[in-house]
């Protein structure tokens, strides 16, 4: 039932035009996605593929910066959709965003902690500004930080990793149900970035907030993540607990994805990025990786694989799933 979901992403699609009107070509940026969180049980969930797979799309979706083509979006079992059951405010307390460059967040000539004390007295989380202070203060303290090192100064006074907690600390101030985190480490010194993820993992169990960590650092995701959603040219292509996904990968393309995902004693040094990005990959009705694939059949040309469920609470939509992921899908069921 809806009641039991946080969040239900329900065949979701998004088209654009590319191209201009006439002479244009439609691409679906997002294709018949479907995810779910769970309401009472935090999780970490990351949404991992390459440049252009649909991340950032299903993100702004899911916060109201896009609207479906298709599909349907479900909040604490409301209906995007449903314009009289929208209450604007409270969606602003239950969901959260982090974005990928903080210096873009704040502007430079404004002061930083005037945005957490906006946050906290528009919402109504403070009735004056002594209480909209004390909250600053204590989502500050929950990142690491204080008012007290905060107040007065300007964005360019502040690292990116600096700038990025006061902007976990700006989306705290609401107790948000869900924090939606596209690249938030992307602008980031690598040294930083670990200490932010450890940060998102922190915080979910104090406050219980689960998040959607959008990325293409697999990195960071291999380490972080509850459950992980691959994408490929918008659409899901796996999608299970995040252990099992990249150890044990069902679908080729995830595969090549953790060949990318450095082990310990590795060195990475770039994100992985597959060469050629064609617009005519995503207007494919079978296979959307069958072009790409060493193990694609005649069969992986001619139709679009349906779901196919493996032990562990994973999925896969490929027609013949690795030989590894099934070795450990009899293991789990015989364990």
């Amino acid at each position: 039932m809806a009641d039991n979901y946080l969040l239900e992403v329900k065949g979701v699609t998004k088209n654009f035009r590319i191209g201009g009107m006439l002479r244009g070509k439609k691409m679906t940026a997002v294709d018949n996605v479907s995810l779910k969180i769970e309401e009472g049980k935090p999780v970490i969930l990351s949404i991992v593929g390459e440049s252009g797979c649909g991340k950032s799309t299903l993100c702004k979706m899911i916060l109201k910066l896009h609207t479906p083509d298709g599909g349907e979006i479900i909040l604490n079992g409301k209906n995007y959709a449903d314009k009289k059951g929208y209450d604007a405010k409270q969606f602003k307390l239950d969901v959260q965003p982090i974005f990928q460059n903080p210096y873009e967040s704040f502007s430079p000539r404004k002061a930083v902690d005037t945005y957490l004390y906006n946050t906290a007295l528009k919402l109504g989380i403070a009735k004056n500004m002594e209480e909209a202070e004390k909250k600053a203060d204590e989502a500050l303290k929950s990142v690491g930080m204080s008012l007290a090192v905060v107040k007065g100064k300007y964005s360019a006074q502040f690292s990116g990793g600096e700038l990025q907690r006061v902007s976990i600390a700006r989306a705290l101030i609401t107790r948000p149900k869900l924090i939606i985190a596209d690249e938030p480490v992307a602008a980031i010194d690598a040294s930083m970035k670990m200490n932010i993820v450890n940060l998102f993992k922190e915080l979910k169990d104090k406050y219980n907030i689960s998040f959607i960590y959008i990325t293409h650092d697999l990195s960071t995701a291999y380490y972080v993540s509850d459950y992980i959603a691959t994408l490929y040219r918008g659409g899901l292509i796996e999608y299970g607990p995040a252990k099992e996904l990249m150890d044990y990968p069902a679908h080729p393309y995830t595969e090549l994805l953790m060949e990318a995902v450095p082990r310990v004693g590795d060195k990475w040094n770039q994100e992985y990025v597959m060469p050629d990005i064609e617009s005519k990959e995503y207007a494919l009705t079978c296979c959307k990786f069958a072009p790409r694939c060493p193990y694609a059949t005649d069969k992986c040309k001619q139709e679009k694989p349906s779901e196919t469920l493996l032990a562990g609470g994973r999925s896969v939509y490929c027609f013949k799933p690795l030989e590894a992921a099934l070795k450990r899908e009899k293991e789990l069921v015989n364990s």
